[in-house]
């Protein structure tokens, strides 16, 4: 069974840095793509970020530039840096990783107030 368990979420002013984590269980977390995702109320979530086994990244073009996403497969944790933080980017944050079936975190609620 995987579970992830994603942290490091809060409200910051526009323009500040945040890091989210998010700690997987599983043997086979190094090669797993990694995934965040983020949700609105009222909207689908959006991937934003993906990181594959190898290191290999992708980013949507509304957080390029500004968020890093980056793993540790000794502590079997991904990371999402957020710099530049606008109030577009509140939302709940997801981690992913799909394998058969897509697992989800519990979500972290990032506040970047206007």
């Amino acid at each position: 069974q995987v579970q992830l368990v994603e942290s490091g979420g809060g409200l910051v002013r526009p323009g500040g840095s945040l890091r989210l984590s998010c700690a997987a269980s599983g043997s086979d977390f190094s090669i797993w793509t990694m995934a965040w995702y983020r949700q609105t109320p009222g909207k689908q979530r959006e991937l934003i970020a993906s990181i594959s086994p190898g290191g290999r990244t992708n980013y949507a073009d509304s957080v390029k530039g500004r968020f890093t996403i980056s793993r540790d497969k000794a502590k079997n944790t991904v990371y999402l840096e957020m710099d530049s933080l606008k109030p577009e980017d509140t939302a709940v944050y997801y981690c992913n990783v799909h394998l058969v079936v897509d697992f989800w975190g519990q979500g972290t609620q990032v506040t970047v107030p206007s």
